[in-house]
């Protein structure tokens, strides 16, 4: 059964890039890139050996053992993940990213806001059952209120009645992943999968969960291959291209856009999870490294990002699948 929210998940998540998608380096999954290393091959001499010499010459190792197997604390799946991110990023570049520019210069604004509507007023019935889970029966009961308003006035969802002035009934997201946290289980590894996108296993164990539980108790239609896959395609291809721009913002110049996006991902769940238990997040007085520059790994110590090239507004170089409704630049 393929979830409608997984795939959303994935498309909002996956990296987005002016220049095609290039490969994760072979280095990078190994272990963290230190800057100005000397290439092996290239910084020793050649030297031809006789084949006694070869035959009883060993090979040295091009970095430490410590070096290779390398991972970013909560995140020993690293070489795994890299590996699965760069195929995502792959895919996004040549069908999903052109596939939801296409969808958003297609599907006029305000039947796309609907849809979305729609698709999101399905998530509160789980919503509802997680605050209940959590023992805050007050937003359980706003949950449900938010969830019968907008079903009936607001035409099955696909108006969002419940947030105006006259109900002011927000949009509380939740889940089962928010539950576990919330008694105490731990995120458990870091996990980067195509079609789902940054999550942890507690998170992706959460999230199955929560997807089964609309099939389970409503049954048809939602329990079908036919709704999974549209449902899912509709909201992917939405979410993907309402994230545009905010994703190019992100990775407009990283220096490794896998720890980027992890660093972002379980700073934000992090957050999630402290509200959820009540605890209010206070500003530090200084800025934390990681926050300072989110294009920069936290866990990549003793590296220094280059500065991003220069932009050229030549038109042979600009990424023919710009956002079609963005207001084009002035001319000097």
């Amino acid at each position: 059964m393929i979830s409608p929210l997984l795939v959303p998940a994935a498309l909002a998540f996956a990296p987005v890039t002016a220049e095609p998608a290039m490969p994760v380096p072979q280095q990078a999954i190994a272990g963290p890139v230190v800057s100005g290393a000397a290439d092996p091959v290239s910084a020793s001499p050649v030297v031809l050996a006789s084949p006694a010499q070869r035959q009883d010459a060993t090979v040295p190792a091009t970095q430490p053992a410590e070096e290779r197997h390398h991972h970013a604390k909560g995140d020993p799946l690293e070489g795994f993940n890299r590996t699965m991110f760069g195929i995502h990023q792959g895919i996004d570049h040549a069908v999903f990213r052109p596939a939801a520019m296409g969808y958003k210069q297609v599907v006029p604004r305000p039947l796309r806001s609907g849809l979305r509507n729609a698709l999101s007023n399905l998530t509160e019935p789980f919503i509802f059952v997680n605050f209940l889970l959590q023992g805050k029966p007050g937003k359980a009961v706003e949950t449900l209120g938010r969830f019968v308003v907008n079903s009936t006035f607001g035409v099955g969802g696909l108006f969002d009645v419940a947030k105006t002035k006259d109900f002011k009934l927000p949009h509380r997201p939740n889940g089962f992943g928010t539950t576990l946290a919330f008694y105490g289980v731990g995120p458990g590894p870091y996990i980067f999968l195509p079609f789902i996108g940054p999550t942890t296993l507690r998170d992706l164990l959460g999230n199955s969960a929560d997807d089964a539980l609309l099939p389970l108790v409503a049954g048809k239609p939602f329990n079908s291959m036919e709704y999974q896959l549209i449902t899912g395609g509709i909201g992917g291809l939405d979410l993907r291209a309402e994230s545009d721009a905010d994703l190019r913002a992100l990775f407009d110049g990283a220096v490794d856009p896998y720890a980027t996006l992890r660093s972002v991902y379980l700073q934000n769940r992090a957050a999630e999870v402290e509200e959820a238990k009540g605890h209010a997040a206070t500003a530090p007085q200084q800025a934390a490294p990681e926050l300072t520059d989110p294009l920069n790994d936290p866990e990549l110590t003793g590296t220094q990002p280059e500065p991003p090239a220069p932009q050229s507004d030549a038109p042979e170089l600009r990424d023919p699948l710009d956002d079609p409704e963005a207001t084009p630049a002035p001319q000097p």
